[in-house]
């Protein structure tokens, strides 16, 4: 008997805790993390360039937006007016005054993606520089840690104007991680979570699709971009701070010491109506901004709100509806370099709406080298000779590239013209009108394609 309640006892004692267990709660799963949620997910190039966008942001917070924003580099390689760092100890100081700049707006949620500064006009170069892959990996994982309604950033083109290729870089960067983030099959190592313990490895994020993406323009021409988006003043006065939102950008902006400390150091010794003055005359603190809608996929008008036509919560991942390759005849000589990316790129991602120069342009400092990048594509079954000449506006010369080539069968050849841009007269005109040039293709006497390109000469340019 003794054996027999023992044994009842023992099978009670295993029986009871199971009984226990269903009784309890469910547990919750973990989510997604709330504090790094944003409505507005900024992408831009270098600490300061957020400024481009600021008054925005400052509105948007009036609105109790919640606001991210991803740097493409540290600014390591421009000049430093507040101290003797450079390089990657002047990158380490632009992180800080970037991170202080949107502090005083309230935005705290900021990230780098490590890219390096690249000195010129060329996105590829840019792209090249910043380790494209690796970069864009990053910048999708922040689209699926912030899980952004919109996403803000440079318009990826080719413009006359500051036209650096950093800034483009980063527009081209948001837009494919726009197209990606909600993607289940692009970087699926983000998206697994761990088996085991400690497993450094696995991410466990979700796919994301934002809802719609906006460019602002890093161009001196403004009417190909009248219409194709929102409007927004900076002279109306936040809530939040009674102040106009440029006012506020303009604070936000005296923590970019090592760039602009002597501009700085003068606003400092202002009073109010002296900076409302110069703000004013100046024109760039107190200008409108313009926003070209990039696409949405949650509809709205075009010239709308940024938030015209959002609701919470996700949306399916909708890939780009890719545009038709161009037809092309047989034998044909196009733009290369980032003209032909960018018209690639436009088809790519369903953006052929976006504004772009026809024809294509850009600004150089004179004296100095034009390269004009071609692209000659022989689809015929034989080899072909093709005949490139230009025509140049007076003082304008051509260094290399012209005369007679040929191009295997079925092959797509890559070659350039250079041209030697002359000096500019001392006492000539402030801005001089671009020019246009003409790239002139025949083969067998007959026309084979024929390129023009807008040129602005200036005194000071990035290079090509």
């Amino acid at each position: 008997m003794k054996r027999l309640a023992r044994r009842l006892l023992f099978a009670l004692f295993l029986f009871f805790p199971v009984l226990a267990s269903d009784a309890q709660e469910p547990k919750a799963l973990p989510l997604p993390d709330e504090r790094y949620k944003a409505d507005i997910l900024l992408v831009v190039a270098h600490p300061d360039d957020e400024g481009a966008a600021t008054p925005y942001l400052a509105r948007a917070l009036d609105e109790h937006k919640r606001i991210a924003v991803v740097f493409g580099t540290r600014g390591s390689s421009g000049a430093n007016e507040a101290g003797a760092e450079q390089a990657a100890a002047l990158g380490a100081i632009r992180e800080i005054e970037a991170r202080n700049a949107l502090t005083t707006l309230g935005i705290t949620n900021v990230w780098f993606l490590g890219g390096q500064d690249t000195a010129s006009q060329n996105v590829l170069q840019s792209l090249a520089n910043w380790d494209h892959g690796a970069s864009l990996e990053q910048l999708v994982r922040l689209v699926r840690l912030t899980h952004p309604e919109v996403i803000l950033t440079f318009l990826p083109g080719t413009f006359i104007g500051e036209d650096h290729g950093d800034h483009q870089a980063s527009g081209v960067l948001a837009t494919e991680a726009f197209d990606l983030a909600g993607d289940p099959a692009s970087f699926p190592e983000q998206l697994a979570g761990p088996t085991k313990r400690l497993e450094p490895f696995l991410e466990n994020l979700r796919p994301w699709q934002p809802k719609k993406i906006y460019y602002f323009a890093d161009a001196d021409r403004e009417d190909i971009f009248r219409g194709k988006g929102p409007d927004y003043s900076v002279k109306e006065i936040s809530k939040l701070s009674k102040q106009p939102y440029w006012r506020m950008a303009l604070d936000s902006f005296r923590a970019h010491q090592t760039q602009a400390k002597s501009f700085l150091d003068k606003i400092a010794q202002m009073d109010e109506a002296q900076i409302e003055k110069m703000a004013t005359s100046d024109g760039g603190w107190t200008d409108a901004l313009h926003f070209v809608l990039g696409k949405s996929l949650v509809g709205g008008s075009v010239t709308g709100d940024l938030f015209d036509g959002l609701t919470p919560g996700a949306i399916p991942f909708a890939r780009s509806d890719v545009s038709p390759e161009p037809a092309l005849p047989n034998l044909s000589v196009e733009l290369g370099g980032p003209y032909s990316f960018y018209a690639e790129f436009r088809r790519a991602h369903g953006l052929t709406n976006l504004p772009h120069p026809e024809p294509p342009e850009i600004a150089l400092q004179a004296p100095g080298t034009l390269v004009i990048p071609l692209w000659v594509r022989n689809r015929t079954a034989k080899t072909q000779e093709v005949t490139l000449s230009v025509a140049l506006p007076t003082g304008w010369t051509t260094q290399d590239g012209t005369g007679k080539f040929t191009v295997a069968a079925k092959q797509v050849a890559a070659t350039r013209i250079e041209i030697t841009l002359p000096a500019l007269a001392e006492n000539g005109a402030k801005k001089l009108e671009p020019q246009e040039i003409s790239v002139h293709a025949e083969s067998n006497g007959q026309s084979v394609g024929e390129i023009k390109l807008r040129v602005e000469l200036r005194k000071r340019a990035l290079p090509q």
